[in-house]
């Protein structure tokens, strides 16, 4: 370690009397023998404040030279990486940003914070992101610079992230048709997306993607033999409660608060009923979203409606088994209700509601006459 020490002290000399030829010379000799070498961490510490001096003296085609060297090195040092990473042209910076393994993710969103489109844009390419850097990419990043980390399949997204992405997607169908090939997209986002997009990139998922609209599909529209096996015929009591319902819709007086009543009172069929008429979806549709077990659709219908987390929580309860749901389901399904936004949930909805007849095909005549009724 003194020997290294020694060399710095050698090296500070060249670069403050010698020339710009000694310098370059100085500095590929200190990087040759830094990768070639075999030392701890301390003495690569050393290394990089030698490198850093020269560096700062050298033009911008030595640095890019200098950064494309060491961008795939394993143990370059630290101190130089970032030098490198936050210089101004992109030339330097590209290499390090793009490819080393040594920057931390706080270093790459402080990247992304202070730096420019450019900077973004390689960042974009690395092999992997973390939520973290690709939140504030999605968020400051112009249309290429999202569409780059949209085809990253070792980019990670949280919830934030995708539903940014959504709604930038709204004017970029490039853009929409990247996050639907995404294999990790949320299905509740994705049904987001779907209901935003463009016929032609709905079409063209569908094609792609076959499985996960289906799933949409059978969501909204499979109200085949489980519900009428668990439910039964229509009862007498379900045509005096629709006619109840209907009636107090049609006076303007159906609305979250009636309905908040209806569930915390475990009045099942008023609540299908309500939501129904509100929802403008078949009652079938309503029954399966109040009892599915994932209950995304519910939390979807709930928020398009704009109703409070506390009616949603009471609509929760009254569908789950036994009207139990333990302290951390329901942490995790108000975390779930909080992220999503009224605008995409109605737009969700009007998804639903063009896929309606779809279940009208298949709802049983008793249900089919229910629901004209």
């Amino acid at each position: 370690m003194s020997g290294a020490k020694s060399f710095l002290r050698d090296l500070d000399q060249a670069v403050s009397r010698g020339t710009a030829e000694s310098r370059m010379r100085a500095l590929w000799h200190t990087t040759d023998l830094m990768i070639t070498g075999r030392y701890s961490e301390d003495e690569i510490w050393t290394f990089g404040e030698v490198i850093g001096r020269l560096a700062d003296e050298i033009e911008v085609a030595a640095r890019a030279q200098l950064a494309r060297r060491l961008a795939r090195f394993e143990k370059a040092p630290v101190n130089i990486i970032h030098k490198l990473a936050f210089d101004d042209s992109i030339d330097v910076a590209g290499p390090i940003l793009e490819e080393s393994e040594r920057l931390e993710p706080y270093a790459l969103v402080a990247n992304v914070c202070t730096k420019g489109q450019p900077h973004m844009l390689a960042i974009s390419k690395r092999e992997t992101l973390e939520e973290s850097v690709t939140d504030v990419l999605v968020t400051r990043g112009n249309s290429e610079v999202v569409n780059s980390v949209a085809t990253n399949n070792g980019a990670r997204f949280s919830d934030f992230g995708f539903l940014h992405m959504i709604q930038r997607a709204e004017g970029d169908s490039i853009l929409a048709e990247q996050l639907g090939l995404r294999e990790d997209i949320p299905r509740h986002l994705f049904q987001q997306l779907i209901a935003k997009a463009t016929d032609d990139v709905r079409k063209r998922l569908e094609r792609e993607r076959p499985n996960m609209i289906d799933q949409i599909q059978s969501t909204v529209t499979d109200v085949a033999g489980e519900l009428q096996s668990k439910f039964g015929p229509v009862s007498r009591g379900h045509f005096v409660a629709k006619r109840v319902v209907t009636t107090q819709h049609r006076q303007g007086n159906l609305n979250e608060k009636s309905i908040s009543l209806y569930a915390r009172s475990h009045r099942l069929e008023e609540v299908t009923i309500g939501l129904s008429l509100l929802c403008s979806l078949p009652s079938d549709v309503i029954e399966r979203a109040l009892h599915d077990r994932n209950r995304e659709t519910l939390l979807i219908l709930a928020k398009a409606l704009d109703f409070s987390w506390e009616t949603t929580m009471s609509l929760l309860f009254l569908g789950a088994k036994d009207h139990r749901i333990t302290a951390k389901d329901l942490r995790d399904l108000e975390s779930d209700f909080g992220r999503l936004n009224v605008e995409t949930s109605r737009s969700v909805l009007e998804f639903y509601q063009s896929r309606k007849s779809i279940g009208d095909t298949y709802a049983s005549p008793k249900r089919q006459a229910a629901v004209v009724q």
